[in-house]
């Protein structure tokens, strides 16, 4: 997680994720449907992985009447999301740190995208815990992130397929297979039975596939 200290790839990274991961802009928005399912109008949701402030511009602007707290461990990504947000950053309380920093709340709903696959499997766990010790029963939790399957050549295959994406999408080809290279060797990617269990592990019912985009997929869960 590097780069999110960089400060010329945090000015980028407002470019990266909708050419990266298909129906960025359709995700967010059913990510806020979820959440909006259970949410009242004057929900608390807490949003962990914040920094840049795309997913929280996108609920705040469809539900004007909810508050957000936004966790993120880069204090330059938290700054970046404070200016995309601009004026509906009144609205949103920033956390720099991981889950432990987050207020106890409870909260009455939760997303987490495109962040988990950054952290180990023990650690994704734990955090997923906190996450639900801090939400009101019955509240949604929205995740989304790499997870493909892991089998003898999946995992080559999967990050080919994301490589191809991004070149389809106007990123530069050397660039495209960088980046295959770095997550293919970085990232704790797990299989979607694997994120599934660890959801049930963490105590989350009703854990439903609602999202699957090419090498990345999403769920919701209810605490």
């Amino acid at each position: 997680m590097d780069a999110f200290s960089d400060p010329q790839a945090v000015a980028r990274y407002a470019e990266g994720p909708p050419r990266l991961v298909p129906g960025l802009a359709d995700l967010q928005r059913m990510v806020t449907l979820l959440l909006a399912e259970r949410a009242p109008d004057d929900a608390r949701i807490l949003v962990l992985g914040a920094g840049g402030g795309l997913e929280i511009k996108v609920f705040a602007e469809a539900r004007p009447g909810w508050r957000f707290d936004g966790v993120d461990p880069s204090a330059e990504m938290l700054d970046l999301a404070r200016l995309t947000l601009g004026p509906l950053a009144a609205r949103a309380d920033s956390h720099h740190g991981l889950i432990d920093i987050a207020p106890e709340g409870p909260f009455d709903g939760a997303a987490c995208i495109l962040t988990l696959h950054f952290v180990e499997r023990e650690e994704r766990l734990r955090t997923l815990r906190e996450v639900r010790r801090r939400l009101k029963s019955g509240a949604p939790l929205a995740v989304a992130h790499f997870s493909f399957p892991q089998g003898e050549g999946d995992r080559d295959l999967w990050l080919s397929r994301y490589a191809a994406f991004a070149a389809a999408s106007g990123i530069d080809q050397a660039q495209a297979q960088k980046a295959r290279s770095m997550i293919g060797a970085r990232l704790p990617i797990l299989s979607p039975e694997d994120d599934e269990q660890l959801l049930r592990e963490a105590r989350f019912g009703d854990v439903s596939l609602f999202y699957a985009g090419f090498a990345f997929r999403g769920w919701v869960a209810y605490a």
